[in-house]
């Protein structure tokens, strides 16, 4: 995706009078695929976005065809309009991402080759030193929410013990990162990826999620764009998966995919109406400003913001932080740790807040009933 917008292939797009924005054409990128050996021929081509529509990560502009055309239709990267499912399993991987760059990047790391019993392990680290850092650099408040984040990443299959025996503990038991984020992926790794057993096979593969236990039932959660033809998509919690015959791993078992499929097409906005800056500011205005200060856990705070110039609150998970601080649906979003807001879009708001510490402090402004 990010090299299809350094190359231009992903902008705006005209047809029939109205602009897409954000979007390719496929037969364009069916000849970038073969030109940048991603695929070998137009037929893989078309399997592999047929694979990526499959995971819910790219759609047709309209979502009135199901199945990748290798023509001159316009599709789009679910994450360039907000509709990308961001389920807490999907939250769990990201944040394993973002701290396997994080510990990657620094100096004497933790990570690293340790050997036990005659073996040598790769992206290993104790349990005690882990919790010490992400304590020590903010991404956890104290040792319980940290061992919390431990057992998350544990059981959606991004760290292991080196034998599988133990869940993940504060103590001096060896545990090592069993995804390798950095390891260049090619997207025909894909067409490999066709049984659970496959997937179990390949701990680098970035659609392969691992749960034990995962929370029972559904809950809706709504992801959203900016424009105005949009309709409502649910995200679906997976139920219990069932281990893999011959499956020795006691902690977590494989899931066939890291997308069900769930989403359906583009969600609607809360707001009844469109609102500007100049509305919430002027004098007499309905609207009163709150702080709100939300703790993350271990997935994130528990919102989703969208719009732009204001930015606005489009959901709130029920059960996480956000909604025990007091945010509401159709809040606007006036300040982020103290830095004023009303002028950014919800891309720059995102950022902010997924770069900022732990503790997030908001200001939103809502409208008197």
């Amino acid at each position: 995706r990010l090299r299809l917008h350094d190359g231009k292939l992903i902008k705006d797009r005209r047809y029939h009078l109205r602009t897409y924005p954000n979007c390719f054409v496929a037969k364009e990128l069916t000849d970038w695929l073969i030109d940048h050996k991603e695929a070998p021929d137009r037929e893989t081509g078309i399997r592999l976005m047929q694979k990526l529509m499959d995971h819910y990560i790219i759609h047709h502009v309209c979502d009135e065809h199901s199945d990748y055309k290798d023509a001159k239709l316009l599709y789009r990267f679910r994450k360039d309009d907000g509709t990308f499912p961001l389920t807490k399993d999907v939250k769990v991987f990201v944040r394993g991402q973002s701290l396997y760059e994080k510990l990657v990047s620094v100096e004497e790391s933790i990570l690293k080759v340790r050997e036990e019993n005659s073996v040598k392990y790769q992206r290993t680290f104790l349990g005690c030193e882990m919790i010490d850092w992400l304590v020590q650099e903010g991404e956890a408040e104290n040792r319980k929410e940290a061992v919390d984040l431990g057992r998350a990443l544990l059981e959606h299959g991004i760290i292991q013990h080196i034998s599988s025996r133990h869940h993940f503990s504060d103590s001096d038991l060896l545990y090592q990162f069993w995804i390798n984020f950095r390891r260049r992926r090619r997207l025909t790794e894909l067409l490999n990826e066709n049984s659970s057993r496959a997937l179990s096979e390949s701990p680098d593969s970035p659609f392969c999620l691992r749960k034990l236990n995962p929370d029972p039932g559904n809950t809706s959660f709504l992801s959203v764009q900016t424009n105005k033809e949009i309709k409502i998509v649910s995200a679906v919690r997976r139920s219990s998966i069932t281990s893999l015959s011959g499956n020795s791993n006691t902690y977590f078992s494989p899931a066939p995919t890291l997308f069900p499929p769930v989403a359906e097409c583009n969600p609607k906005s809360v707001l009844k109406r469109p609102v500007t800056n100049e509305e919430l500011l002027s004098p007499g205005a309905p609207y009163i400003k709150k702080t709100l200060t939300i703790v993350g856990d271990a997935v994130g705070w528990g919102f989703v913001v969208r719009g732009g110039r204001p930015c606005h609150i489009q959901a709130v998970d029920p059960g996480g932080p956000a909604a025990a601080a007091g945010m509401k649906v159709c809040q606007f979003v006036f300040s982020v740790n103290g830095m004023y807001v009303l002028h950014l879009d919800y891309q720059t708001i995102s950022s902010l807040i997924m770069t900022g510490p732990r503790t997030l402090v908001m200001e939103v402004m809502e409208a008197i009933e």
